[in-house]
């Protein structure tokens, strides 16, 4: 237990020192996003039955950074040990798998819920934001960042360059979470993208996030959550299995 205990300290500390790049920075480009979209289609009619655009937007950007930012932060972390040489140091120790994985996946969690709270408390200077559901926020914020956070730790074993995981994050990560209803309602599709989104987990996990603060969703809450605990529990145990067997880690 102390093993992993301050291997989840070393990794918060490695956020925490650069706080303005993996905090600060992602907040802002949130808002960013917030201000362009909530001028450029100001005045449309609501996408959600009495719930304002730029009040829609604000939970899937929220979810957004989260879930970049748990990828990221995991990823990051383990592509950086295994090119700087020094991730044999915590393979030498008497840590397990379990342990080794908990530490970097909570770790993501965290950053992620900063992230968020960051996000939340610049957008309350901007629109009115309810809180229905305060249950469903919390499970949908921390089952969303642990599977991206476990998403992370299998990207950053399989990676062995800096541009494998870029590319990963580039081409898998960026383009479903910007596909996943963040802008726009699932209703709004037609009928055949809607059922090419239903096929991206990450739909559930922003549809589910924003049923916590207006209490109207496209897909069942229930279901959403069944759906986003599945996949953060498929990713997790390829994550463990991956650690387990030393993938990547011990060359």
């Amino acid at each position: 237990m102390k093993g992993f205990s301050t291997l989840f300290y070393k990794e918060l500390l490695r956020f925490y020192k650069v706080s303005f790049q993996t905090i600060f920075a992602p907040v802002v480009t949130a808002l960013l996003y917030l201000l362009v979209f909530a001028s450029t289609f100001r005045g449309r009619p609501d996408i959600l039955p009495g719930v304002p655009y730029v009040a829609f937007l604000v939970p899937g950007l929220m979810m957004m950074s989260m879930i970049q930012n748990a990828f990221a932060n995991s990823s990051s972390s383990l592509i950086q040990s295994k090119i700087a040489g020094n991730l044999i140091f915590i393979l030498l120790s008497p840590l397990s798998a379990l342990e080794f994985f908990l530490a970097f996946v909570g770790a993501s969690v965290i950053r992620a819920l900063c992230v968020a709270v960051g996000v939340y408390v610049a957008a309350v200077f901007f629109v009115v934001l309810p809180v229905r559901h305060p249950l469903f926020l919390i499970l949908f914020g921390v089952l969303g960042s642990a599977a991206l956070g476990a998403l992370g730790v299998i990207a950053g074993v399989w990676a062995e360059r800096f541009d494998q995981l870029a590319g990963f994050q580039n081409f898998v990560v960026v383009p479903l979470s910007f596909l996943s209803g963040v802008f726009y309602s699932l209703r709004n599709l037609p009928p055949f993208w809607q059922m090419v989104s239903r096929l991206n987990p990450l739909l559930y996990m922003i549809d589910g996030f924003r049923y916590g603060f207006f209490g109207t969703s496209d897909v069942s809450p229930g279901f959403s959550l069944g759906i986003v605990a599945a996949f953060c529990a498929l990713v997790s145990l390829l994550a463990l299995a991956l650690v387990g067997r030393g993938y990547r880690l011990r060359n």
